[in-house]
């Protein structure tokens, strides 16, 4: 993927990793092979990103994701040994060692190694942090021309087998197999279906479709992740006047959709072009899609003025 290929690029730049109190070096900021969160994907982790902006680089509602991380590590009862404030410290500090002006970030909490069974049982509870460089994820062209995408044969899991309002890193397999069997048939992203049939989200973005110049998104029951870039979204329309309906929505209605639309911290506003190559709308990105996401960067990029308690300025 284009956000991949950029990372490795930009990699040999990048000097330091902050892991578990301290800033590493990057190429040896290791784990154990036994670690318990490589066996059993126990683990939670955040997306956020750092814009480059007219006030100076600024990271972009980074609380809101520091409290999804906490909330993610109760299903699991995973205590993070550092607190809230201690990782925004870090965070900006490690920003600054490796003279970055924009960029995405990793926090990640996982137990680590100590003994191997289900059970974590005494494994320590190990905590990085990672920024590197990273542009559009679906590639810059997706952000003006949208991406083609297709239904997975794969569903989302249940809220009641697995916590959806947890950004897990073991549930991420699911996302992996939907979107390779997507860019296996030659699409570039994939959409999953919840155990009802009706959409759910991507493998790493929310979903939102516009009909009659009105905005419909998944609604939280739908074991959807509950997105920040998705919140921001909702605000950013219902400031405008544009009504929001948080919603089942059935995979019948996305032929008919107006427009559709991805968000997410990586993915931002990216259109979607096709569903199954079924052509949406005129198959280009539509009114309301490029409303909403020119109102995004400006937003990020600080040239308005709203939200400004939703940035950490670096």
């Amino acid at each position: 993927m284009p956000g991949f290929e950029q990372m490795r690029a930009e990699r040999d730049s990048l000097d330091t990793i902050w892991m578990n109190g301290e800033f590493t070096d990057w190429e040896d900021a290791t784990t154990h092979v036994l670690t318990h969160g490589l066996h059993y994907g126990t683990g939670v982790f955040e997306g956020a990103r750092c814009y480059d902006t007219e006030n100076g680089p600024a990271l972009f509602r980074w609380d809101a994701h520091v409290e999804r991380l906490f909330d993610s590590a109760k299903p699991y009862d995973m205590e993070i040994p550092y607190t809230k404030e201690e990782l925004t410290e870090a965070t900006l500090e490690l920003i600054r060692t490796n003279e970055l002006e924009s960029c995405y970030i990793r926090p990640v909490a996982y137990f680590g190694y100590h003994q191997l069974g289900v059970s974590p049982g005494d494994c320590p509870t190990d905590v990085a942090i990672a920024a590197w460089p990273w542009g559009a994820y679906l590639g810059e062209d997706a952000l003006e021309n949208g991406i083609d995408v297709m239904v997975s044969s794969w569903r989302k899991h249940a809220s009641s087998q697995i916590p959806t309002n947890a950004k897990t890193n073991g549930l991420y397999v699911n996302s992996l197999l939907a979107g390779e069997e997507a860019r296996r048939n030659g699409y570039e992203e994939a959409l999953v279906l919840n155990k009802e049939g009706n959409v759910a989200e991507g493998p790493g973005e929310n979903l939102f479709m516009v009909r009659d110049g009105e905005l419909y998104t998944p609604a939280l029951s739908e074991s959807i992740l509950d997105g920040i870039t998705r919140d921001t979204v909702i605000t950013l329309a219902e400031e405008r006047g544009i009504p929001v309906h948080e919603t089942a929505i059935s995979r019948g209605e996305l032929n008919t959709a107006d427009e559709l639309f991805f968000t997410g911290s990586a993915a931002e506003v990216t259109p979607i072009r096709k569903v199954d190559n079924v052509v949406i709308g005129d198959g280009s990105r539509g009114p309301v899609t490029e409303e909403l996401q020119s109102a995004f960067f400006d937003l990020v990029e600080r040239t308005s003025d709203e939200h400004d308690d939703w940035f950490t300025y670096v």
